[in-house]
């Protein structure tokens, strides 16, 4: 809805991840949830009050903000004009420091992988969708490709890796997007009804 300046709106406002995110904040946080609660902010748990102490209220609000939706009444706000667009800057490129903890990984076990599939005959297409980045791309896209392990690390744990609990997958199909992460054979089955598994 065009009830926030202009000026603050950027690439990350407002988007279906944040709304999502927003979504199951006010739903984890409701005082009849019996899962586990998620990080919320104090305006948070001020708007699931308000829900709570004034549900009539709250309900007719939603019904308006709907129609409005609907009827257009409630309009995307007008575009940046072009000068905000090229003017607009962020502070980038200081150098931090992060420490974190991270599952070892053998860098050779991909190129082993890419190995044993050529030479049985098989191409580098994505095991979910059957893109192939050097039928698109020509030579730029050869021997291009992501290797995944099929139950991720952080699920197996530490111990040894074989070439058959690895898969070759395209960035685009994204197995990482959401948690749980889906099994290639369930993203496959998403991307590609009906096909063989």
């Amino acid at each position: 809805m065009p009830i926030h300046d202009v000026a603050v709106r950027n690439e990350k406002f407002r988007n279906p991840n944040g709304v999502a995110r927003k979504t199951s904040d006010l739903a984890a946080n409701h005082p009849d949830y019996r899962g586990k609660r998620t990080n919320c902010g104090t305006t948070d748990l001020k708007v699931i009050q308000a829900f709570i102490e004034r549900p009539l209220e709250m309900a007719a609000a939603a019904q308006l903000i709907r129609a409005g939706v609907t009827d257009g009444s409630l309009g995307e706000a007008p575009p940046l004009p072009d000068d905000e667009l090229h003017d607009f800057e962020a502070p980038e490129g200081r150098l931090l420091i992060r420490r974190h903890i991270t599952r070892e990984r053998n860098r050779g076990l991909r190129r082993r992988k890419i190995e044993a599939v050529l030479r049985r005959g098989g191409t580098l297409a994505c095991e979910i969708c059957d893109f192939d980045f050097e039928q698109v791309y020509g030579d730029c896209g050869s021997g291009y490709i992501e290797c995944h392990h099929v139950v991720p690390l952080h699920v197996a744990g530490e111990g040894p890796t074989k070439l058959t609990d690895l898969t070759l997958i395209c960035a685009n199909c994204m197995i990482h997007r959401h948690a749980p992460w889906p099994t290639p054979k369930e993203l496959r089955s998403l991307v590609l009804p009906g096909s063989p598994a």
